[in-house]
């Protein structure tokens, strides 16, 4: 997967969350072999998201996990130097493991997909996998005027040229694959009808432990009745891709309409400057607070247990795990309209969308539902019930189970 790895004193590490999922898989099979690429140090330093490192080696499973670094390789010359020998690494690993699944995610650099070229040689059954559906990312992001001021001419040129390749590429593989699990319902609907087995799963990394229990929720409910300000919050870094200047323009236009709110961001990002640039000029930044990163998963949380809206603004089809969080936490989510926010509450409920880009019609429903606060609630409850879908064990063991079944030789 795209990973990636950090190596640091000769330890690898890997993102906190990443680990969770790792320990999951674990689960499920009596040894798992990761390959990753390695972010150089000069990355990670200069990085504007945070991210919580954990060692592989601390984690229970560590003697059962196979860890094999890759080239960090999103350059076209890293990508050219270092195919052959990396590719003929792959090939090695494929032939000594029973079940193979890979993570696709672009053209240059992405080894997942040199991998699925490797097993389609050694006619090997293959999974793929995706959580967002990357050429729409790319297009949709490339050419907006934040990109334009921010990304290198360079890195601009190179989507360019290969964002044409990208679809079909992505396609290829696909079909070519034995099972197709596809995160959510945005991706599920881009690549499905190219797999001879799809699947729409779920990422969430929340147990049954973390659902919203009953008397926090009463309690949630409660201060919608006794006249308290109207919570709103979003947890996710701060990137074009996220919208957090609608999102601000979204609580300008509240706190004009005469709301009394207040209004939380938790999480760091490229445009955080930005965010805290805009919520001056618009004379809300008394009514924002930009947390910044927070490291602490169950005190974000606690975070979303409180808050009586989850406001989001995503440009991109994607499927975002902030979202199920936030049904987890009963709080419902609010925002642009694509496949995946829209399934997740098909069965119960617990969210209302808007076309995307339109952060003035968003406003006017969240006004709405501000001054008809017995549909809040009923919303709120909804959310909760939704929320009750997602837990990170039976998700992956569900995630895992396919893999078997359709991986089995004697199936293939």
């Amino acid at each position: 997967m795209p990973g990636p790895f950090r190596i640091v004193e000769g330890q690898i590490k890997l993102d906190d969350q990443a680990c969770k999922g790792l320990v999951r898989w674990v689960e499920n099979f009596d040894r798992v072999v990761l390959a990753c690429p390695v972010v150089p140090e000069h990355l990670v330093a200069t990085s504007k998201t945070s991210i919580i490192w954990q060692a592989i080696t601390d984690l229970p499973c560590a003697d059962r996990v196979e860890l094999v670094p890759l080239p960090y390789a999103y350059k076209i010359q890293d990508f050219i130097q270092t195919y052959k020998t990396t590719s003929q690494l792959l090939s090695a690993k494929i032939q000594e493991c029973q079940y193979l699944c890979f993570v696709l995610s672009g053209v240059i650099g992405d080894w997942g997909a040199i991998a699925c070229l490797k097993a389609i040689k050694l006619k090997r059954p293959y999974a793929v996998w995706t959580d967002r559906v990357e050429y729409e990312v790319i297009s949709r992001t490339l050419l907006k005027q934040e990109s334009l001021k921010t990304r290198p001419l360079k890195q601009l040129l190179k989507n360019l040229l290969l964002l044409p390749l990208l679809k079909p590429y992505q396609r290829y593989l696909c079909r070519r694959s034995q099972l197709g699990l596809f995160q959510g319902q945005d991706c599920y609907s881009a690549y499905s009808s190219f797999c001879k087995n799809s699947y729409c799963i779920y990422q969430t990394h929340t147990q049954k432990s973390d659902q919203i229990d009953s008397s926090n929720l009463n309690l949630k409910i409660q201060s919608l009745s006794h006249g308290e300000p109207l919570l709103i919050c979003y947890v996710g870094r701060a990137t074009e891709m996220k919208g957090p200047l609608d999102w601000l323009r979204v609580i300008h236009h509240l706190c004009k309409a005469g709301i009394h709110l207040k209004a939380t961001w938790v999480g760091d990002g490229p445009l955080l400057s930005d965010m805290k640039s805009l919520a001056d000029k618009l004379g809300i930044a008394d009514k924002v607070h930009l947390t910044g990163f927070v490291g602490d998963y169950k005190q974000v949380l606690e975070y979303m247990k409180k808050h009586h809206i989850f406001l989001f603004c995503h440009k991109t089809p994607e499927s975002a795990r902030c979202l199920t969080e936030s049904l987890v936490s009963g709080c419902p989510i609010v925002g642009y309209s694509s496949l995946y926010p829209e399934e997740i509450v098909s069965k119960y409920g617990g969210g209302v969308f808007v076309p995307i880009n339109n952060w003035q019609k968003l406003a006017d429903v969240i006004v709405e539902l501000n001054s008809d606060r017995a549909k809040l609630k009923e919303i709120i409850l909804n959310a909760a019930l939704s929320g009750q879908q997602f837990d990170e064990q039976s998700l992956y063991q569900n995630r895992s189970d396919l893999i078997k079944h359709y991986l089995n030789i004697n199936y293939c």
